[in-house]
């Protein structure tokens, strides 16, 4: 069975997305993979003497860093012992932590992250979810494999990152979405938003469908979603639309 393994403070964030929705359903077995997240609580492995997982940092500034030592301990026991990847666990774990340093997520890293780890023999993935300031830098340079940044702004802690990456990657895995086609008709595929989508009632507040959703020539409508997808994009997001003249 693969793992994702998340250490983090707060175990209790990832309740939602193991047990609701199609993420969830995949988590649970529902959709053929033989996938499993596994939490693990920080706090469990601060030294003996000391309360905390974090302290003040050294050359002052305001916050609390996460200390090294306690990560280091959550990895080696609560990840490496605990699953059994005995001395040579670096070729069998990939570590990632969720921070600003990292390439930007988007659709096409997305879909290139799960090509990575959807595979059988790929290595299984361990999210450290920071807090506070940040983590020790001697943590990151010794036992981070890879860093992911969500966007240019800041969260409270790695959680809501971790979901989403997660959440955003299962779904380019073989099996979790139902219809195969979902994927390649999203925003963000080909550099496009969407093309809008409309169902019953066929008239709202005055608006109806358009009527050649309702003819049922599929080359026709297709060439309509496309117009309509190019014409969104011009307005809403032009950038994407830059991005995909320089590809």
């Amino acid at each position: 069975m693969k793992k994702i393994w998340i250490i983090t403070l707060f175990p209790n964030y990832f309740d939602p997305l193991i047990n609701f929705g199609i993420t969830g359903a995949a988590l649970r077995g529902e959709r053929g993979l033989d996938l499993q997240i596994q939490t693990v609580q920080l706090r469990n492995y601060t030294p003996k003497d000391f309360k905390g997982v974090d302290d003040s940092p050294f050359g002052g500034g305001a916050g609390m860093v996460m200390r090294a030592d306690v990560l280091k301990e959550a990895l080696l026991k609560g990840v490496v012992e605990e699953g059994g990847y005995g001395e040579d666990y670096k070729s069998k774990l990939h570590v990632i932590f969720p921070g600003p340093r990292g390439k930007t997520w988007d659709n096409s890293y997305c879909k290139e992250f799960a090509g990575r780890f959807s595979r059988a023999d790929s290595k299984d993935l361990v999210f450290i979810c920071g807090r506070y300031e940040g983590i020790d830098e001697r943590f990151l340079s010794q036992y981070v494999d890879e860093q992911i940044s969500v966007g240019d702004y800041i969260l409270t802690g790695g959680e809501i990152p971790t979901m989403a990456i997660i959440d955003s990657s299962l779904r380019f895995f073989n099996g979790v979405l139902g219809n195969i086609d979902s994927i390649s008709e999203e925003s963000f595929q080909a550099n496009l938003l969407e093309h809008p989508q409309y169902t019953k009632p066929r008239v709202f507040d005055g608006i109806e469908v358009p009527e050649i959703l309702l003819s049922g020539h599929h080359q026709k409508i297709q060439k309509y979603q496309k117009e309509e997808s190019l014409r969104l994009t011009k307005i809403h997001r032009p950038d994407l639309l830059l991005k995909k003249e320089n590809e």
